[in-house]
């Protein structure tokens, strides 16, 4: 079997470990765009939107590959929790976030060597403990988790804060959801384990 040229779209050495544990050799390539939300653009749109894009874009710089492209939108109530950036504004998303349900969506999208695209997201439903403002503070000098969709990082220290996680696929709070991955990888013609994408089709 030929050996195909796999790329992550992305810079998240969460997102690279997560794909290392298929075993298969890959690239990390970041994928440079705009992430704003459109007018009336729903949290779901947004997601998938923003994962297809940064496929297209990496496509651009590793033609006749197959692309991964991955992205996560947090959702409390009507409004989406991006990244912090500073820590009182990270202050003012855990405060709001405490003692409530978090919807964190993971979308995924991987094109093959032609460039067709295969997509799914996987939603994560997340329920905060009630948090005290020197708890909030505490977390966020140890973990500094400026650069992720509501300030919590399940993967490390954030987990202390939640109280629980419900979701299809424990990888999809992380960022790269491998049970999808597998699948749509499978469809994109990269079989992780040979006679795997009979069962996905």
């Amino acid at each position: 079997m030929l050996q195909k040229n796999l790329v992550l779209g992305s810079s998240s050495p969460y997102r690279k470990e997560l794909l290392e544990r298929l075993g298969v050799p890959f690239e990390c390539v970041s994928a440079d765009i705009d992430e704003s939300r459109k007018e009336n653009e729903s949290p779901d749109e947004l997601c998938r939107r923003l994962a297809r894009e940064k496929a297209q874009k990496v496509r651009e710089l590793r033609p006749n590959s197959i692309i991964i492209g991955s992205d996560q939108v947090a959702v409390l109530g009507d409004c989406i929790l991006g990244k912090p950036h500073t820590v009182e504004k990270a202050i003012e998303q855990l405060s709001a976030m405490q003692g409530q349900t978090v919807y964190f969506l993971t979308a995924l999208c991987v094109l093959d060597e032609e460039g067709r695209a295969y997509e799914t997201m996987v939603p994560t439903v997340v329920t905060m403990k009630k948090l005290s403002r020197k708890t909030i503070e505490n977390y966020l000098q140890r973990e500094q988790p400026l650069n992720c969709a509501g300030s919590a990082k399940i993967e490390k220290l954030g987990i202390a804060l939640m109280k629980e996680v419900q979701s299809t696929d424990p990888t999809a709070l992380i960022g790269l959801p491998l049970i999808e991955t597998v699948n749509l990888l499978a469809k994109a013609g990269l079989e992780i384990i040979p006679g795997i994408g009979e069962d996905v089709q």
